[in-house]
């Protein structure tokens, strides 16, 4: 999709040089765009913190060990 926005040019000079191995303002603004999709994807799972109940049998180590 093309789009055409005015940003910040001390902002962006700031998240190059927090960038490695980005060299132009396509790759950045997407890796921002994927970085503020994950956070955002994680503080949904931390919402449901001490609401999910497990059975006390549960055991998860038994469960890694594949048996």
């Amino acid at each position: 999709m093309r789009t055409h926005v005015v940003l910040d040019d001390n902002l962006i000079d700031e998240a190059f040089k927090c960038a490695e191995n980005i060299h132009t303002k396509k790759e950045l603004i997407e890796t921002a765009l994927k970085e503020f999709v994950r956070n955002r994807k994680q503080k949904n799972l931390r919402d449901l913190k001490g609401k999910i109940l497990f059975s006390e049998n549960y055991d998860y180590k038994k469960m890694r060990q594949g048996e």
